[in-house]
């Protein structure tokens, strides 16, 4: 029956709330928020031809309208924002993307605590600083605090069993508190001069360090007076590079630009009056809409995000931001995002001398970004083409998913699975399953089960599937991944091997199509072998990188963690008594006995945990 929008309208409350259009399969399209539900729902049916091309698109799908009403459209501009979230309407404008921002967390339940890279929530007992645009700029900050003030870098676990200093300390990047070389005291100040530094109050840690150099050099200790002169003239060089004249204040700048039906907003970070770097942005299911509606929309989905705010830490959002063109509703989502914060949080348009540089400059990179994406997606919109042309399917292929396997001597297998569109990477849907219950090595095993858990799971979900199935092997792994589809029913997608050549050079790869057991040939210069290449090179580094995570994670774990009844104090007993864990595996029964703690029938058991790994 077609949508009556007449006796909806009817029904419709004046009320402030929020409205969810559906369509035939009840799935949401679109979602907006409305001070009067009753007029704003009745606007896109009385607009007509002089609707945008968007919207006359929306309303041809529309089957129901649910609503929700509010007490406040504060309370409506919030919920808009949590169904957006959650039900991601093809027809709304979409910014988030798969990835948080990420910290640096400093731990507070060690007495030798370290900064460590950290992603995801924000729940841990201790200090985070940032966030940080994106991972290549908090390890570099990781690499300085390292650099600038020794603080160590290794996990608990491997401090816990350290019997002498590591090549860290032997090259002055760490100052050895594994084992006593630096006191409690000592260490916990270059942790404040750390956290200073990281606060951006890097005057308070030369001051800080300036007048025991200076007392260091009266007494004639020269050599603690230079190390505490050089630590000053690195901070001093930091400092004259990352310094920016913001007042010292948290600030974000976004601004937006748009080329056609394409835009991008980019937003760049300063934190204590340091420029942290910028991320970009480009939104999804746009009709040519208005700078200022996309900076509207990316704020209220992007700071009223549940996850991204944290009352404790309250990090997230700076007390100021800065946009590029002013809105109608500023003051009213400035409210609504300072009530989520919990303080005061000024949005600001129209800024004059410093900030309006800022505004300039983000504009700019924002125009550069969009410029260097829309040549990138042009590029790849030939390769799709050239690839289609060279495969001659019947449908043309606008997905790809490739599969890898990682492993060392049959160590740690992992398998990988990367998604490509025409629009690229979508690495949200990256996958990647860690392998076992094969015989170490058996790639064609470990393909395998792979291949099986991933589609029995996208055939349970009846979620897409891909168009094309690429495999980093030959005819052997062709065979397996053919053979495994068929177990479930999927016989209509094509598969394409990628051997290396007898050379093993790029470029003279052999590509097998598995519907026709046939080697199609490509040229070296041609742009579907590019994208084959870049795909399969993709899988090949995911998979790598998850085969080093599980592998450093299994060596990382001291075997004697892995003996029930053995904790730390223990642990840490039996390496002193031994002078580290080769004295451990090489003592006996009796000698392991002889520890303080460890009675015979538990020596035993640590005795059988060494020599049965021998």
């Amino acid at each position: 029956m077609p949508f009556d929008a007449k006796t909806t309208l009817k029904s419709l409350t004046c009320l402030p709330g929020v409205y969810c259009m559906q369509d035939g399969q009840g799935r949401v399209i679109y979602v907006g928020k409305a001070k009067n539900l009753k007029q704003r729902v009745a606007s896109y049916f009385n607009r007509g031809a002089t609707a945008s091309p968007k919207t006359q698109a929306m309303i041809k799908h529309v089957e129901n309208i649910a609503v929700t009403v509010t007490h406040t459209e504060n309370e409506a501009l919030i919920l808009e924002n949590n169904l957006i979230k959650r039900y991601k309407p093809r027809y709304n404008i979409l910014f988030r993307d798969d990835k948080s921002y990420p910290y640096l967390y400093l731990s507070s339940d060690h007495d030798y605590p370290h900064y460590r890279y950290h992603r995801g929530s924000l729940k841990g007992k201790g200090q985070y600083f940032g966030p940080y645009p994106d991972a290549s700029a908090a390890k570099r900050t990781l690499n300085l605090l390292q650099k600038l003030f020794m603080i160590r870098s290794c996990e608990d676990s491997v401090f816990a069993n350290r019997s002498r200093p590591c090549l860290q300390y032997q090259i002055k990047r760490c100052s050895a508190p594994c084992v006593g070389a630096i006191s409690k005291a000592d260490y916990q100040r270059d942790i404040k001069h750390a956290t200073l530094f990281l606060e951006g109050r890097n005057e308070a840690v030369i001051k800080s360090l300036t007048e025991p150099m200076q007392r260091a050099a009266d007494a004639l200790d020269f050599e603690t007076a230079a190390t505490l002169r050089d630590q000053i003239r690195a901070l001093r060089a930091v400092q004259e590079k990352q310094h920016v004249s913001t007042g010292g204040g948290d600030l974000d700048i976004i601004a937006c630009a748009i080329n056609g039906n394409h835009a991008c907003i980019q937003r760049i970070i300063l934190r204590s009056g340091l420029n942290l770097g910028g991320r970009s942005y480009y939104p999804q299911y746009i009709d040519a809409p208005a700078e200022a509606e996309l900076i509207r929309a990316f704020l209220s989905q992007f700071y009223l995000n549940q996850d991204d705010i944290n009352l404790d830490t309250q990090q997230k959002i700076p007390t100021e931001i800065l946009i590029s063109h002013h809105f109608t509703g500023l003051e009213l989502l400035e409210a609504v995002i300072s009530a989520k914060a919990g303080r005061k949080i000024k949005i600001k348009a129209n800024v004059r001398a410093e900030r309006a540089k800022w505004l300039t400059m983000a504009l700019e990179n924002a125009d550069l970004a969009l410029q260097q994406k829309l040549a990138a997606d042009k590029n790849q919109n030939k390769r799709f083409a050239a690839l289609d042309e060279r495969l001659s399917l019947q449908a043309p292929i606008a997905r790809i998913e490739c599969f890898d396997i990682s492993h060392t001597q049959g160590e740690a297998t992992v398998g990988a699975c990367v998604v490509f569109g025409i629009e690229g990477p979508i690495k949200s849907q990256y996958r990647q399953f860690n392998i076992s219950n094969i015989t170490q090595g058996d790639d064609y095993a470990a393909m395998r089960q792979v291949v099986m858990r991933r589609y029995t799971r996208l055939v349970k979900e009846a979620a897409k599937l891909p168009d094309l199935i690429l495999i980093d092997g030959g005819k052997g792994q062709i065979g397996v991944v053919k053979e495994t589809l068929s177990e479930l029913q999927i016989t209509h997608i094509p598969i394409l091997g990628v051997a290396k050549g007898p050379t093993r050079k790029p470029g003279l790869e052999n590509l097998i199509l598995a519907l026709e057991n046939k080697v199609i040939n490509c040229d070296s210069s041609s742009p579907a072998l590019h994208l084959i290449q870049h795909i399969r090179d993709e899988a090949h580094r995911f998979a790598i990188t998850a085969h080093r995570q599980r592998r450093q994670k299994t060596r990382n774990r001291s075997t004697l963690e892995a003996i029930a009844g053995i904790g730390n104090k223990r642990r840490q007993g039996l390496i002193k008594h031994f002078g580290g864990m080769q004295g451990v595996a090489r003592a006996g029964v009796d000698d392991l006995a002889n520890v303080a703690g460890i009675s015979k029938r538990l020596a035993q058991k640590i005795y059988n945990t060494f020599h049965s790994h021998l």
